[in-house]
């Protein structure tokens, strides 16, 4: 009988639910009687676990009543702070972003439903070849190819002068044009292989539309710095028009390449104006040349 009451004081002063720490876990409250022993034995092994899961649950729960509102607060609000940036932006978009993806979902469904000749296939596939040669007339290699030769013919110092910017400005529109597309490369709405006079002039990419802004940049030149009939003049906007609509026709530019490929060749124009050629300096090159 002594040996038995000494192993179970042994065992109570073992249990780790009799230090001073959880003691309050385990308090009666005040002005309600104290259960008995054997009620709170059986709570305790109802919970399935004995002293040594109560152990470990213990500590647990005096933190968590330890911590007020506000710690509880803080952790949450440094939790959400550890998010990556792009689930943040996903669970709640911006009116920027949500705008951009608007505009960008209308830019393709349209480039898509006007690319009616992206291939022999398509809905105007047996035009392709004609849509072709108009935006042909866009290209960078005959306009230079073209002002070359006129150029050589010219016999007068005011052609010469005009020829000798046109040339400048068809060479800044090929720099400029080749420079973005290699910072975007944005792909076209159809894959549609570039040709080989797009590999000479570096128009590989679809944004922006080289054939657009060389034909915005042309046209507001000819209209600046030739005397023109109003319907040769009508007939000049048309073209620029014209060739910018079938390079999305052929699917390789979206509507907002070719857009943006007429600012770029107004702006490219007034670049010219500004860096304009005096008649001294082109004699002096074509002298050099």
């Amino acid at each position: 009988m002594p040996a038995s009451q000494s192993r179970s004081r042994a065992r109570d002063r073992n249990n780790v639910l009799n230090r001073a720490e959880f003691l309050s876990l385990h308090q009666p409250l005040k002005g309600t009687p104290e259960p008995k022993s054997g009620g709170r034995r059986a709570t305790s092994q109802a919970g399935g676990g004995g002293p040594a899961q109560a152990a470990g649950e213990g500590p647990k729960e005096a933190r968590r009543q330890s911590q007020g509102p506000q710690q509880q607060q803080s952790q949450s609000q440094s939790q959400s702070a550890q998010l990556p940036e792009e689930d943040c932006m996903q669970l709640n978009p911006s009116f920027q972003g949500i705008a951009f993806s608007s505009l960008l979902a209308i830019d393709i469904s349209l480039s898509k439903r006007l690319g009616v000749c992206a291939s022999n296939a398509s809905a105007w596939g047996n035009a392709r070849s004609m849509i072709s040669l108009i935006g042909l007339t866009g290209h960078g290699v005959p306009w230079i190819g073209g002002t070359l030769v006129c150029l050589v013919k010219s016999s007068t110092l005011a052609g010469q002068e005009v020829l000798m910017n046109l040339l400048l400005a068809l060479f800044l529109d090929i720099i400029v044009v080749a420079g973005l597309q290699k910072l975007t490369k944005r792909k076209g709405p159809y894959d549609v292989s570039p040709g080989l006079l797009d590999y000479l002039t570096m128009d590989i990419y679809a944004f922006p539309a080289g054939h657009a802004s060389r034909a915005a940049m042309v046209c507001k030149f000819f209209l600046n710095h030739l005397v023109l009939a109003v319907p040769l003049r009508i007939l000049l906007v048309l073209w620029a028009f014209l060739v910018g609509l079938s390079r999305v026709m052929v699917g390789r530019h979206h509507v907002t390449d070719v857009f943006s490929g007429f600012v770029f060749g107004y702006l490219q124009f007034r670049l010219v104006e500004l860096l304009w050629m005096s008649s001294n300096t082109c004699q002096m090159l074509i002298s050099m040349w």
